[in-house]
């Protein structure tokens, strides 16, 4: 018999041992707060935007060539430099000359007879295509070098036929160089036909840069398609989604240690910023930025920041 009650005895106090622990556990548990960090909604103006590429061109080049058959005797130009009208480039012997000079030269010493034409500039800008060197043969009509027209450079806008709304209800768009640099560009005109395999159209910019730009330069266009000048936006890191991506929620607190759930519909996106269209915030709300992930709809939460 007293076996049986000290056995007894045994089992109450493991029994009782054991609730206390688990109940130590649960009230651990239940104290477990989850550090975050905190901010509150800012006001300031938003725009969304996209960015295209335009690629820097001369819409015109005028072309000098030959007008004769015959040898290129000199050339005074080089591609790259800049070349005044009527400027000499080439200078021309006629075949005629070459043949009749070469011939009566060895019958009479004293016989003078040149036969040389100078091949002018018919227009001012950069040399950019030198076709034939000295000693080349040339004939009547040939091209000898272009030059392309300083009047006449822009940059040229590939733009998706679908987003012709956002640009051509614009007078300017920015342009950004790769270093950085921002110009404000006009938009001159659009060209009337759309490219066949990608559907963009071409678009034509001009530019007023206080400097030379080359050719073939592609720079990054920035056209808004959206823009508020008071808007209500959080970070991006406080906007929490599902798998789908169809529900948006931030975590609001609303007191000092709890944090709950609360449905948000978004406006407009940049880098770093989200809009928030509703429900209306205050500036005084508390908004979880960082620890957010994976919370319950109601959690525990310590203010670390």
């Amino acid at each position: 018999m007293r076996k049986i009650i000290t056995l007894i005895g045994l089992t109450i106090c493991i029994y009782s041992c054991t609730n206390h622990n688990e109940k130590k556990q649960e009230d651990e548990t239940v104290n477990v707060k989850t550090p975050v960090t905190i901010t509150t909604i800012k006001n300031g103006s938003m725009s969304d935007f996209i960015e295209l590429n335009a690629t820097s061109s001369f819409m015109q080049k005028h072309y000098v060539k030959a007008n004769t058959n015959g040898y290129i005797v000199s050339v005074s130009a080089e591609v790259g430099k800049y070349v005044n009208k009527g400027q000499v480039l080439f200078k021309l012997k006629t075949k005629e000359a070459q043949s009749i000079g070469n011939t009566i030269a060895k019958l009479d010493s004293t016989f003078k007879f040149s036969g040389i034409i100078n091949i002018k500039s018919n227009d001012q800008g950069y040399l950019t295509q030198l076709n034939h060197q000295t000693g080349d043969y040339v004939q009547d009509g040939e091209q000898l070098a272009a030059i392309s027209d300083m009047n006449s450079f822009a940059f040229v806008l590939d733009l998706p036929y679908e987003l012709r709304s956002f640009v051509l209800n614009k007078k300017t768009v920015e342009l950004i160089l790769p270093d950085g640099e921002r110009l404000n560009a006009t938009i001159a005109y659009t060209l009337p036909t759309v490219d066949a395999t990608s559907q963009t159209q071409s678009i034509v910019l001009k530019v007023n840069p206080t400097h030379s730009i080359p050719e073939n330069l592609i720079a990054k266009v920035r056209i808004v398609k959206n823009a508020k000048s008071n808007g209500i936006y959080l970070p991006k890191d406080a906007i929490l989604t599902n798998e789908t991506q169809t529900v948006f929620w931030i975590m609001k607190m609303i007191d000092k240690e709890t944090a709950v759930k609360v449905i948000v519909k978004k406006g407009i996106e940049t880098d770093n910023n989200v809009e928030i269209l509703s429900p209306a915030l205050s500036p005084t709300d508390k908004i979880i930025v960082s620890g957010n992930y994976s919370l319950p709809d109601t959690a525990k939460v310590i203010v670390t920041q």
